[in-house]
This record gives structure tokens, C-alpha cells and sequence, in this order.
């Protein structure tokens, strides 16, 4: 929807590394200033996150595109881990995001989530991360929805693992949420399925 994804070999001084082009010039006229923000924000979100494990390097940005490392591992749903290692260690990585004051703000797809060869999480598409100045209101209520949806998909796919504060956790539903699901959530559905004929369950198979 936000341009064209295309996946292959990139030559740089250390050797060649698999990578993901996101060419944003590439997708309808009216939709590239919104794309062209989007890049900026995973561009920001991936600059802050250098060096981290278990999510994309940035490599370039600029000239229309944004350019990162691919990342090894099967989506979610397609690996159907029932390891709570798994999540436990996903819980990890966003906290790892949250200290440097990022939120992922789109950890309920569960197509976002990877599985690596090694069992290990990973999250990609960053495009709606936001990066804090301060652990404001804002901040923490954006903070504990990525923690909540996360743990939607550990109920889903191990349950039995969840604790008691797991539990109340996702019972918690903050106002960022309700205000997302009466408001929000309606607007995003209209334009994306209704004018666009695209649905976020189509990420399944693209470049990770």
C-alpha cells in the first residue's frame, strides 16, 4: 500500500548482506507524502536502535527509500511457536525498545512478530514507532499496549503459560485503546479495506 517492498543482495565494505529495499515513490501519487513520513519514523525508530538484537539495521535512508537489514525467521502465525521462552523473551526485547524511549505501537499484527531459526523473537515493520522525548502519560500508555497486545498472542497461542498478573494485564485496557477502538480503528478500516482493498493480514510473505 505504502510503495514497493523487494528483498535481495546488497554489497557493502564488511560483505554482502541480505536486505529490504521499501521504495515509497513507488505507490499511488495521493498516499507517497504519508509513506514518505512513515520511512522517516522507521528510519528514526532503527537509528535508535542500533546494535540491538532482534530487530532490523538500518543501512540507508534517503532519496525516496529506506533500506535495512532482512531478518531471518518465519512470521507468528505461520511458526505457531508454543514455547513461552519465546514470549518471555519478546517481553524482553520490547523492554529493551521502551528504555530508549521507543514505542512499536503495532505489536497486535501478529505478523510483525518473527520467529527465528533459533526460537528467538524478532520485530520488523517499525513504521508507526514513536520516539519519546520523556516517559510521559503518553508514552507509558503507549508502552503498556505494546506489552498487552503482545501477551493477546502469547494467550493465543500458550495460554497455559500466562500469570495471574499476565492476566490482569490484559484486562487492562488503557483510554489510548478504547479511544483507538471507537474512533480510530473504524476510519483505519473504511479507508484501507473499503477504498484500498488491502488488509494488514496480507503482510504474511513479504520481506522481512
Amino acid at each position: 500500500m505504502f510503495g514497493r517492498i523487494e528483498e535481495g543482495e546488497l554489497a557493502t565494505p564488511a560483505g554482502t548482506v541480505r536486505a529490504v529495499r521499501r521504495d515509497f515513490r513507488a505507490g499511488p501519487l495521493w498516499l507517497r507524502p504519508l509513506a514518505a513520513v512513515l520511512a522517516r519514523r522507521e528510519a528514526r525508530a532503527l537509528a535508535r536502535l542500533e546494535g540491538a538484537d532482534g530487530v532490523p539495521r538500518l543501512l540507508d535512508a534517503g532519496d525516496g527509500a529506506l533500506l535495512r537489514s532482512y531478518v531471518e525467521g518465519r512470521p507468528l502465525p505461520d511458526a505457531g511457536t508454543r514455547d513461552p521462552a519465546y514470549f518471555d523473551a519478546a517481553r524482553g526485547l520490547l523492554r529493551r525498545l521502551h528504555a530508549v524511549g521507543l514505542t512499536h505501537n503495532d505489536t497486535h499484527k501478529p505478523q510483525n512478530w518473527l520467529v527465528t531459526p533459533e526460537g528467538r523473537p524478532a520485530l520488523v515493520d517499525f513504521q508507526l514507532a514513536i520516539r519519546h522525548a520523556a516517559r510521559t502519560r503518553w508514552f507509558r500508555a503507549c508502552a503498556h499496549e505494546d506489552v498487552r497486545h503482545l501477551l493477546k498472542h502469547k494467550r493465543r497461542f500458550c495460554p497455559a503459560a500466562l500469570t495471574a498478573r499476565e492476566r490482569a494485564l490484559l484486562e487492562r485496557r488503557l483510554w489510548v485503546a478504547r479511544a483507538w477502538m471507537a474512533l480510530g480503528k473504524p476510519v483505519y478500516v473504511l479507508v484501507t479495506r473499503r477504498v484500498l482493498g488491502w488488509r494488514d493480514a496480507e503482510g504474511r510473505g513479504v520481506p522481512r
